[in-house]
């Protein structure tokens, strides 16, 4: 080799070095390589829970804004930059601000998710299956679900339920953090109070199993332990928490013991790990713990005060007290919630863990660096820094789900195909 070519074949080797080094060094900017962004960009990505229909309904909100001062953690501009495909929106219904009107507060929050979508067509579809979803997908739109979190809204009638379903919600959560008259809640376990039933009364089976015919996931997150169990020996289809994370490294009731783990990982289901600091770390949730009461205190005086002057209260308005008090505690790093992926990976495996973000939900609760759905390519930098794989990787970000989902999908058309052989065998 001439003197010549061997500088030439440095040159080469040093310049494919620097190149290999930026596809794979995070960018200053958003902490992101561009071998991240080409795993994360090439997933279908889907988030089982955001609240946003409260804003939706109760601030007037808009998903396609574009305002610069907004805090909300979804928009289409932000699910757009971070390559959200999918989004689960959660009909939530306050069971105290609303009682007697669980169901009709439920519609009116689940025709403002399909006025969002008739107002930006082109950018937003309802979507009621996974071959909805991949069809969003393929047209570079999102895919706007609906899952009910919190048994209440059925008010006891299978028959509403059923009305729900065809309505387009696709999950329902048992219990909220309240006990309702079928299902026990981790909410309010220990309030002597409360009226609970053991786990799940015999209705509260049929409404799993009513679930399972009509495809409509039943989603665990909440739920007391013992209604978990019930759940769990009841399903014909796999189960998911849409927003829940390990109790073996936060001790909140909401969070899943290593047993609830393997269970769920035995039944074919999948759990969403949760964004909010309160269940991702131990240190945030001992100082949330210790300023509890003098939230709540807060936030019962304004009800108060509200109430004494005659006027309505909703949700945004509750969340801007909470997001003062949230902002007390430093927020912790990312690493805290990817430790929790990392544990369910460990305990179940890597084909039954998900992201449910919590959006919109958690009063700005996030660890650092996740301040909306922009930033969820982060995430995938993170997982890629742990030695995650590409494949495993996009199953985390949103193919398990679509397996569970697809599952789901076919139970019922199983279940619907024999009690058609059952009804045609009885009139014959």
């Amino acid at each position: 080799m001439t003197l010549k070519s061997f500088f030439l074949a440095l040159l080469l080797c040093s310049l494919a070095l620097a190149q290999s080094s930026e596809r794979n060094s995070p960018d200053s900017k958003e902490g992101v390589s561009a071998k991240a962004r080409r795993i994360h960009d090439s997933a279908l990505i889907v988030d089982t829970h955001a609240d946003t229909p409260q804003r939706f309904l109760d601030e007037g909100f808009d998903i396609g804004s574009t305002h610069p001062n907004d805090i909300g953690h979804i928009s289409l501009d932000k699910a757009r930059r971070g390559n959200l495909g999918a989004e689960f929106f959660s009909i939530w219904v306050d069971p105290q601000t609303n009682q007697g009107n669980y169901a009709k507060h439920s519609f009116d929050l689940i025709d403002s998710v399909y006025e969002q979508a008739a107002h930006h067509p082109d950018r937003m579809m309802m979507a009621f299956s996974t071959a909805e979803i991949e069809r969003a997908h393929r047209e570079h739109k999102l895919a706007a679900l609906m899952g009910i979190e919190g048994g209440h809204s059925i008010e006891n009638d299978i028959r509403l339920l059923r009305d729900f379903y065809r309505l387009g919600v696709r999950y329902m959560t048992l219990s909220w953090s309240n006990t309702n008259e079928w299902a026990d809640s981790s909410g309010d376990i220990d309030d002597p109070k409360v009226q609970h039933h053991n786990g799940l009364t015999d209705f509260g089976k049929q409404v799993v199993l009513e679930m399972n015919r009509l495809g409509m996931m039943v989603d665990i997150s909440h739920v007391a332990d013992k209604t978990f169990w019930d759940a769990i020996a009841t399903t014909k289809a796999p189960v998911i928490a849409s927003h829940s994370s390990a109790r073996a490294l936060v001790n909140a009731p909401r969070n899943m013991t290593d047993e609830m783990l393997k269970a769920v990982a035995k039944n074919g289901g999948v759990v969403q790990v949760n964004f909010f600091n309160g269940f991702d770390d131990e240190n945030f949730r001992k100082a949330l713990e210790a300023q509890s009461k003098d939230q709540a205190a807060a936030i019962q005086k304004f009800l108060d005060d509200q109430k004494a002057q005659g006027k309505p209260v909703d949700y945004v308005q509750v969340d801007r007290i909470e997001r003062e008090w949230m902002a007390k505690i430093p927020r912790p790093p990312l690493s805290s919630l990817i430790d929790h992926i990392d544990h369910i990976v460990k305990v179940a495996g890597v084909d039954h863990v998900g992201l449910g973000s919590d959006f919109d939900g958690v009063s700005g609760a996030t660890p650092q660096g996740i301040d909306s759905a922009a930033d969820l390519p982060k995430i995938t930098q993170a997982l890629l820094d742990r030695g995650y794989s590409a494949v495993d990787i996009h199953k985390i970000l949103g193919g398990n789900l679509m397996r569970v989902f697809r599952d789901v999908e076919r139970v019922s058309r199983e279940m619907r195909a024999a009690a058609a052989q059952d009804s045609n065998a009885v009139a014959k």
